[in-house]
């Protein structure tokens, strides 16, 4: 009798111990799986930006899907994108230090605010306003039509430093350089 009594109490306790193993969730698997691209740049920068890819999925950007017009955007889906630099950089013509930041953007009509934020470790763009302090650049560029339609979006990295955003109909670029 106590061996049946013990039975179940050993296997619903093996079931929480095996708990934070199961928990843990694979990124992979996400409607909006994570993605990155590294590339070394002319001067010897190395860039890295790791972002969630959405998909538009039939919906409308700017209606049904991010970006939303005037609002900040993590450039990307889950977790805010990061981009990544071992040395410092011109972005536009504008300095950006050595590191790790996240990286969001603002959109009003063509126009586009990129901005690069030293809280890189944030989930979204939930938490933009109250870490709007630890912006590092801003620059503003100007949306291009794509070339071609992009279901995903797409990081690209040239070696000239020209960094593109490509989703749906839209492209957004600037240019990086490694600082002299």
């Amino acid at each position: 009798m106590t061996k049946n009594f013990f039975l179940p109490l050993l296997a619903a306790g093996s079931m929480f111990i095996n708990s934070p193993a199961s928990a843990q969730e694979d990124k992979s698997k996400r409607p909006s799986p994570p993605a990155s691209v590294t590339q070394t740049i002319s001067g010897g920068a190395t860039i890295t930006i790791s972002y969630g890819q959405p998909s538009v999925k039939g919906r409308t950007i700017g209606k049904d899907l991010e970006p939303m017009e005037g609002e900040i955007w993590r450039a990307g889906a889950n977790e805010a994108t990061v981009f990544e630099t071992d040395k410092s950089l011109t972005i536009e013509g504008k300095p950006l230090p050595v590191g790790k930041y996240a990286f969001f953007t603002k959109n009003t009509g063509k126009k586009w605010t990129l901005i690069f934020n030293k809280t890189w470790d944030t989930w979204g763009a939930y938490d933009y306003a109250k870490n709007k302090g630890a912006d590092a650049l801003k620059v503003v560029v100007t949306e291009q039509a794509a070339p071609a339609f992009s279901e995903k979006l797409i990081y690209t990295i040239g070696t000239d430093g020209k960094v593109s955003l490509n989703w749906g109909n839209g492209l957004v670029s600037f240019k990086a350089a490694t600082a002299r």
